[in-house]
C-alpha cells in the first residue's frame, strides 16, 4: 500500500499493512533537506522539496503544507517578517479592541502571497506525489486567528468581556477558511487540517460558545468538498475531546499533555481516528529507540488501535536522524 491508500484505509477502518505514519515535520524538515527556514515558509518549491524528500526517507504517509500559523493573518492586517533561517516574527498590526476587529473584511485570497503560495504548494504536491501520498492542506481555526489579530492577552479578556464583537469578527474569519478550504481541496489537497491551538485554553464553556459550532461548520464544509477533515489542537485537549470528537473531524490530534487516550477512543465513530501522541521532545528528541517503541505501543493501545503513529506536536528540529528512523520503525512493527 502507498501512502495515500493506508491512510484512506486505515481512517474507514480497514485492514492496513501497518499503521500510518504522520509525524508534523517543519524546522526538522528544513534542516533535513538544507533548505533555509526563511525559503520554507515563503517559497512554495522549497517546502514541497523538504516534505517529498523525507516523505521519501523515511516511508512518511503524508505531505503537507504545514511551516507557521501566519498566512491568514496576513491577510488579515498583521506585519510579518521572515527572518533568513529562523521562525517568521509577528512584528504589528493588531487590532486594539474587540471592536476594531469585529470590523475585519475578507480578503483575496489569491491576491495574498502566503496564501496563494499555499494553493501553489498542493499544486506541486499533486503534480509530485499526488497518487502515492496523503495530502494535507491547512486552515486557522477561529479561536487562533482571533489570538493572531488580537493577541493572547487581549483576545483572552475579549471573550469574556466583548463575546459580540469576537463573535462578529470570528464570522468573517469563518468566511475566509471556508474559501480558503474550497480553494486547496480544487487545488488537490485530499485533508484540509484545522488548526486552533488556542482552544485547550479556554476551557470547555468557551469552547462550546465559540469554538465547537465553528468547527462543525468547517468539517461539514471540508466534507462537502470531497475532503478529509483534521482537528488539531495542542495542549491538554482532555476536557474538550468529547466535544472535539462530535465535531465529525475524521482525524483528531492528539497532545501529549493529554493523559490518555482509553477514555475517549470509544467516542469515535467507524470513520474517526486520533493521530499522536508521543512527546516531541522527551520521547522523540531526547530518548531513544526503546522509549520510542513504548510510546508508539501505548499509543495503539490507549486508542484501541485506533491512531496514526505521530507525535503530539511538531518534531522539533534538534531530533537526531536515528531517533526519526526508530519512529518510522515504529509504525511498523505494530499493528
Amino acid at each position: 500500500m502507498n501512502g495515500l491508500e493506508r491512510t484512506l484505509a486505515f481512517i474507514k477502518r480497514e485492514k492496513t499493512d501497518r499503521r500510518p505514519f504522520h509525524p508534523i515535520l517543519m524546522r526538522w524538515a528544513a534542516k533535513y533537506a538544507g533548505v533555509k527556514y526563511g525559503d520554507f515558509c515563503t517559497k512554495p518549491e522549497a517546502k514541497c522539496i523538504s516534505n517529498i524528500k523525507c516523505a521519501v526517507d523515511f516511508e512518511i504517509d503524508w505531505v503537507t503544507v504545514l511551516s507557521d500559523p501566519w498566512s491568514e493573518a496576513s491577510g488579515f492586517g498583521i506585519e510579518i517578517i521572515y527572518p533568513e533561517d529562523d521562525l517568521p516574527l509577528d512584528k504589528g498590526g493588531h487590532f486594539p479592541d474587540a471592536s476594531s476587529a469585529a470590523e475585519i473584511r475578507s480578503f483575496s485570497i489569491r491576491d495574498n502571497f502566503r496564501c496563494a503560495n499555499r494553493i501553489n504548494e498542493i499544486n506541486i504536491f499533486k503534480k509530485e506525489v499526488g497518487s502515492t501520498h496523503f495530502i494535507v492542506g491547512w486552515i486557522e481555526g477561529p479561536v487562533a486567528e482571533y489570538v493572531d489579530l488580537r493577541k493572547a492577552t487581549g483576545a483572552s479578556f475579549d471573550l469574556l468581556a466583548d463575546p459580540g464583537n469576537v463573535h462578529r469578527a470570528m464570522n468573517t474569519i469563518m468566511e475566509t477558511a471556508r474559501e480558503f478550504a474550497t480553494l486547496q481541496i480544487e487545488a488537490g489537497a485530499q485533508c484540509i487540517g484545522i488548526g486552533d491551538a488556542f482552544c485547550s485554553q479556554i476551557g470547555p464553556d468557551l469552547y462550546r460558545e465559540f469554538a465547537f459550532e465553528r468547527h462543525c461548520d468547517l468539517v461539514q464544509h471540508i466534507h462537502e468538498n470531497g475532503a478529509v477533515a483534521k482537528l488539531h489542537i495542542c495542549g491538554n485537549t482532555g476536557p474538550i475531546l468529547p466535544m472535539m470528537i462530535k465535531t465529525g473531524a475524521d482525524i483528531i490530534d492528539i497532545d501529549h499533555l493529554v493523559p490518555s487516550m482509553k477514555p475517549y477512543h470509544r467516542l469515535l465513530s467507524p470513520s474517526q481516528v486520533f493521530s499522536g501522541k508521543s512527546d516531541p521532545v522527551s520521547v522523540v528528541q531526547d530518548g531513544n529507540r526503546e522509549t520510542i517503541l513504548e510510546s508508539a505501543g501505548r499509543d495503539l493501545s490507549e486508542s484501541g488501535g485506533k491512531c496514526i503513529v505521530s507525535a503530539g506536536c511538531e518534531i522539533t528540529p534538534g531530533t537526531p536522524l536515528s531517533n526519526m528512523n526508530a519512529f518510522a520503525g515504529a509504525a511498523s512493527l505494530m499493528m
